[in-house]
């Protein structure tokens, strides 16, 4: 009997560690432009374009004021830019993040979240941006790599800054929609 009993125990045990979630986006912290650290966790729920910004890039202008309007059109109850400004690429984000951040709010009328000035690629990146680079198959090799997240915090696309907002918009609206719809059928 006892043998059975400690068998039993020894099963549950390993049944709760093999049930234990798989690492996803939402588990990473960062800190915001502002110096306040983040729990990533606030944007479960929602889906995320996750992206790496700097302020003197030829792609700025462009992609800016398309992520922008993206926010502006599906965000933020649903939906949410995240920028995270980085100096890797060609040093085209040298200043700091309260100069980052007045010419983004002051140039593009920004309203999603940014974050800190961080290392994408490396061994000094963020564990955030390893985790985007190895679950996509794809490390930010320039500036405006964007990763599309699902609310469960998977990564369900990247796309490198040749490809604009606007041809991946069709995808971000269609996972919008799935999760609007959803949430309607919980109610």
């Amino acid at each position: 009997m006892v043998v059975v009993a400690t068998a039993a125990a020894w099963l549950l045990l390993w049944a709760a560690a093999c049930a234990q979630r798989e690492q996803d986006f939402y588990d990473f912290k960062a800190v915001n432009i502002r110096g306040k650290l983040v729990s990533l966790e606030k944007y479960r729920g929602s889906v995320s374009l996750v992206v790496n910004v700097a302020s003197e890039c030829g792609f700025t202008d462009q992609h800016y004021r398309a992520l922008q309007q993206l926010q502006r059109d599906l965000g933020p109850h649903h939906f949410n830019v995240l920028a995270f400004p980085c100096n890797q690429f060609g040093q085209q984000e040298p200043d700091s993040n309260k100069e980052i951040e007045s010419f983004a709010r002051r140039t593009y009328s920004v309203s999603f979240p940014m974050f800190s000035k961080i290392a994408v690629t490396g061994t000094g990146a963020h564990p955030a941006f390893k985790y985007l680079a190895q679950t996509s198959g794809k490390e930010p090799t320039w500036n405006f790599w964007k990763y599309l997240v699902s609310p469960d915090g998977k990564v369900v696309g990247a796309w490198d800054p040749t490809v604009s907002v606007e041809e991946i918009r069709p995808q971000i609206t269609a996972l919008v929609r799935k999760l609007i719809l959803r949430k309607r059928e919980d109610l």
